[in-house]
């Protein structure tokens, strides 16, 4: 599974930016997906996640509310929608993709794809 993140960029507080990830890979509902972000000198932490059939979604504490994931597994892409951008928001982020049911831990994925940089200035 090859995994290419796009959408990034540079904006400002309070913008919005959406994400979006394709997967080279014959059935993408046999995956979930989740995006992860890492922010200089900071370890990577989980974002978002969603289900096989993207009927479940997961959100870390600091994004609830403020973004949005979803899948569409007819184009074999992930998306994630961020809304009210802030400066603590700036990471390069990552998609990534779990032959299980992934969730919030990075160890589940096995698939990672090269990352996109978000950057919000205040």
């Amino acid at each position: 599974v090859q995994l290419q993140a796009s959408g990034g960029g540079l904006v400002q507080t309070g913008d919005s930016l959406r994400l979006s990830c394709a997967a080279s890979v014959r059935t993408l509902g046999r995956y979930a997906l989740g995006w992860f972000r890492q922010a200089p000198g900071k370890e990577r932490e989980f974002v978002a996640a969603v289900s096989f059939s993207g009927t479940s979604t997961y959100y870390s504490d600091s994004v609830k509310g403020r973004f949005t994931i979803s899948r569409d597994n007819t184009r074999n892409t992930v998306y994630l929608q961020m809304n009210s951008l802030k400066p603590e928001d700036t990471a390069v982020y990552y998609c990534a993709a779990s032959p299980g049911f992934g969730n919030r831990d990075s160890s589940n994925y096995n698939y990672w794809g090269q990352g996109t940089q978000v950057t919000v200035s205040s």
